[in-house]
């Protein structure tokens, strides 16, 4: 089987599920480009834990974790089912890379999980298994968590962390009206130059490198996928490709990123 690469995707708004935009777009593009996976792993930015958690439900509910947004959203589905032994070796995975794991039999997808889902790949047929993030842990470990299941990909299993490349919801008000956040570009700019260069020491320590970090990421919680998926890139080269899908509101940049890892995934001996 071909080996899949891992994603970072920005999810944006709820309301994406129900006004796709340019996201939509480019995620239905890139659905095109992939092999099918046997299974997705999602990571995403609104599952917080202190350590990570596996969900193992054998058909995730669809979890509408927000409010305020109309009734139509809250009426949309995905229906994928779980896969609870894959869900097992995930753990297994993880324990074997010396870090705390615990199966979560009740947890369904949140909508970092389910919108962008229903994009990539609306007929909901394909197991997916949702993976807490650590916010308290940093992106280190984040990266170590990738790693831990990069041999997945061998296996086509689709590792996806899900989030924002830009995410500050203090200035929602603020650029409603075609603005653009001045801090977007030159942020997301940043990004796209070290993944590039595969400078990981600086990609770590964004919070004092990168300009306008605190404007961009008031806290770390969108951004912490990317680096589980530069981590399941699986070597030094992350092989990271950038996808442009615009700046929805003037503040939320929608990038996505595959990383095909042009090192190949060793399973250990």
């Amino acid at each position: 089987m071909s080996r899949l690469p891992s994603l970072y995707i920005s999810h944006g708004s709820p309301m994406t599920a129900l006004h796709p935009g340019q996201v939509g777009v480019r995620l239905a593009e890139l659905a095109c480009d992939l092999p099918t996976p046997r299974a997705i792993v999602m990571a995403s930015a609104h599952w917080l834990a202190r350590q990570p958690l596996v969900g193992a439900h054998p058909q995730p509910p669809t979890i509408h974790d927000f409010g305020g947004f109309p009734r139509a959203l809250f009426e949309l589905q995905y229906p994928a089912p779980g896969d609870p032994a894959l869900a097992e070796e995930v753990a297994g995975r993880i324990a074997a890379a010396g870090l705390p794991v615990a199966l979560d039999a009740q947890r369904g997808l949140d909508h970092g999980a389910w919108v962008p889902l229903r994009l990539l790949r609306p007929q909901a047929d394909i197991p997916v298994v949702p993976l807490s993030i650590q916010p308290m842990l940093g992106p280190q470990h984040q990266f170590a968590l990738g790693r831990a299941l990069a041999p997945l990909r061998e296996q086509g299993v689709l590792l996806v962390g899900s989030g924002s490349i830009t995410h500050n919801l203090h200035d929602w008000r603020d650029y409603q009206d075609g603005k653009e956040a001045p801090y977007v570009r030159p942020f997301i700019e940043w990004v796209e130059q070290r993944l590039a260069a595969n400078d990981r020491d600086a990609l770590f320590d964004y919070r004092r490198q990168a300009p306008f970090a605190e404007r961009a990421h008031p806290t770390d919680e969108h951004l912490l996928p990317l680096y589980f998926a530069m981590g399941a890139a699986g070597g030094d080269d992350f092989g990271a490709t950038r996808i442009d899908a615009g700046i929805d509101a003037g503040m939320l940049a929608m990038d996505l990123y595959r990383f095909d890892g042009a090192a190949p995934v060793q399973e250990a001996a």
